[in-house]
């Protein structure tokens, strides 16, 4: 069965072209022109996937990206994928800040649209044997692969796709310094963008809700000029 992708954007045409590319490529993709119209979609539908334009004619996309995370489960963790005006950084950051797990900047190639759709959608396939059949434990963190589910001192932490699959290649990997170069491609399986600093933005959001102190962080540790490292031992 195809994966059903949920477009908001109030470009038609470009909307016309979307939905016609990612079709011919196993995707069924959901056009709503309005934010509205959107929400409303995806309160009476399952979606497995929403790409979200900022510049929408009725909610700001931003607004728009907080209140689906802010929906409850399961759409509070929904891989959601923006599409922002080229040159406005600002805008992406505060849109990955708000739980977005990637951007695309307009205009962009059919192709890297499907790419980055295809990165989000798929679990990492990671050299790391049979770790993904059990829980990790760190202390009080509880990382479950199999049923994508974290928990620190047994109460459940809600993370987007990404921030997931960010926390668990990591995690797989505790106690090695990683470079956002290494985390890009262990996450979406291909080196893209290995200077993108959007990996910083997720890094803040995964120390927001897992670490007692974000700011003096003890489980997810820069490392000046390398990267970063999940801390091998944790506090029980």
């Amino acid at each position: 069965m195809a994966q059903r992708i949920l477009m908001i954007e109030d470009d038609q045409r470009l909307a016309a072209m979307v939905v016609t590319y990612l079709a011919s490529n196993g995707f069924e993709v959901i056009h709503a022109g309005t934010a509205q119209a959107g929400l409303a979609l995806l309160r009476s539908e399952p979606f497995s996937l929403v790409l979200l334009d900022l510049m929408l004619p009725d909610i700001d996309g931003l607004e728009l990206c907080r209140r689906i995370r802010a929906m409850g489960a399961p759409l509070e963790a929904i891989p959601l994928v923006m599409l922002t005006a080229k040159g406005d950084p600002f805008d992406r950051v505060v849109g990955l800040e708000l739980g977005a797990d990637d951007y695309l900047p307009k205009p962009f190639e059919p192709r890297e649209l499907l790419a980055r759709l295809r990165a989000v959608l798929r679990r990492p396939s990671l050299d790391t044997g049979n770790a993904r059949q059990g829980a990790l434990t760190f202390g009080r963190l509880e990382i479950d692969a199999a049923a994508r589910v974290v928990r620190v001192d047994g109460k459940e932490k809600i993370l987007t796709a990404y921030q997931f699959d960010l926390l668990l290649a990591m995690a797989e990997r505790a106690g090695r310094v990683l470079s956002r170069e290494q985390l890009i491609d262990a996450v979406k399986g291909e080196a893209l963008e290995p200077f993108d600093r959007s990996i910083d933005v997720h890094i803040g959001r995964l120390r927001a809700a897992l670490e007692d102190d974000p700011r003096q962080p003890r489980r997810i540790i820069t490392v000046r000029g390398s990267g970063y490292v999940f801390a091998k031992v944790q506090d029980a």
